[in-house]
């Protein structure tokens, strides 16, 4: 089998429009969360949220191309840009059959529908625009960054709900890993901070309804009461590693393992005793060819949500033993607040940074000890260590389990 590497990075996210700017946020443990902007909360139950902050989506798309793309498309284009950019790779001398795409949105173009359901109401359903279906299917963001650099290989969409980016990143990997692409642009983009958005999830008393910035993404904290939405996109570069050195490529770390289940239970909320997760855990770990003592750090899902802290908890137990009271294990969550579909993107491109910088992030914001969560959750403060070997885990809606293994490259 074919090793993998990561050689481009690209990030839009709550706490940095770039890469650079997002990971000093992250070793600094800089919040993203504050008042919602982007509509009137008046009288709502919800009043915070991870948005994007100061993006200049014109400096990157034209203008033109904008009015036709939904904001979750937007991002992910943006930071693929980044992503292509920083991996210093020339399409134009790749074969492009061997190059592709594969890009994770847990809802798709929520902004536009919801504005285009509104526009139906008001003028009649054949008054929307002709360019709704476009701009609101799950897949697009995929579809535009395989046009905007000419790649011809696979090309698709992961629809796992949380669990999608890593998906992404993972399905990339095996792609790769196993011969048939040399490499693909991968990630996740989300754009739901939507009073549709917001309300739903509301309804399903899934968010915090705190007013406090910094008490409201707080995972593992007993204080906890439910998830901030964060949006944005997180892209990254994956190459076989011999077509990488070849063109003299810059390598953050190697990809060395991916696991995926499903806990098969119940459409919201994860299996308590964190069985299937700790399974996906394993799995990825068997995959990377490694034992649970060589794991050094995971991020964490870690929601700030009672159930998910628990039984992700139960779940490091299960598969790491003993091992697991001497993990790190942090949920950068705190900063970015939840950013569904694009969650595991950006905390793969955080871990990738964690293991090529040997820095652990934190768990910001942390306070009150919960018993049910009481492993080493890096709190408050960020950690100067060596990271050969990271995870990071993604679980969503529909019980999607999903984790990949990094590791410094030899």
């Amino acid at each position: 089998m074919r090793r993998v590497v990561v050689t481009g990075l690209g990030a839009v996210t709550p706490i940095g429009n770039n890469v650079k700017d997002m990971w000093e946020a992250v070793k600094e443990g800089r919040c993203g969360i504050d008042k919602i902007t982007h509509y009137d909360t008046t009288g709502r139950a919800v009043t915070l949220a991870a948005e994007v902050k100061n993006f200049d989506a014109e400096a990157v798309i034209d203008k033109s191309e904008l009015r036709k793309m939904d904001d979750y498309t937007i991002y992910a284009v943006s930071a693929a840009v980044e992503a292509v950019k920083d991996s210093e790779i020339n399409f134009a001398k790749e074969d492009t059959m061997r190059c592709g795409v594969i890009i994770s949105s847990g809802i798709g173009g929520l902004t536009t529908i919801q504005k285009e359901c509104l526009r139906g109401e008001e003028k009649g359903y054949d008054r929307v625009s002709p360019h709704f279906i476009p701009m609101s299917i799950s897949n697009m963001a995929a579809g535009h960054v395989a046009i905007k650099f000419g790649l011809h290989g696979m090309c698709t969409a992961v629809v796992t709900a949380c669990a999608g980016g890593t998906n992404a990143v993972g399905d990339a990997f095996r792609q790769i890993r196993d011969g048939y692409q040399d490499v693909i642009i991968c990630g996740g983009a989300e754009a739901s901070i939507t009073p549709f958005g917001i309300g739903g999830f509301t309804s399903m008393r899934a968010l915090s309804t705190s007013t406090d910035p910094a008490r409201a993404s707080i995972p593992f904290d007993k204080e906890r009461n439910g998830f901030v939405m964060g949006e944005g996109a997180g892209v990254l570069v994956l190459e076989e590693y011999e077509h990488a050195v070849k063109r003299g490529a810059k390598i953050y770390c190697e990809v060395a393992g991916y696991g995926a289940t499903c806990d098969a239970n119940h459409v919201t909320a994860p299996l308590a005793d964190g069985s299937m997760a700790a399974a996906c855990m394993t799995n990825a770990m068997k995959d990377a060819g490694i034992n649970p003592e060589q794991i050094d750090y995971i991020n964490a899902h870690g929601t700030s949500t009672s159930l998910n802290d628990k039984g992700e908890t139960n779940a490091i137990k299960l598969a790491f033993g003993e091992h697991a009271y001497k993990l790190m294990v942090s949920s950068t969550k705190s900063m970015t607040g939840h950013m569904l579909g694009a969650s595991g993107a950006v905390e793969a491109i955080i871990t990738t940074l964690s293991v090529h910088n040997d820095i652990v992030p934190a768990t910001i914001n942390y306070r009150e000890k919960d018993e049910n969560c009481d492993l080493d959750i890096v709190p408050n403060e960020a950690r100067h260590t060596q990271v050969k070997y990271a995870m990071s885990n993604s679980l969503g809606f529909g019980g999607h389990n999903a984790t990949i293994v990094l590791r410094k490259e030899a």
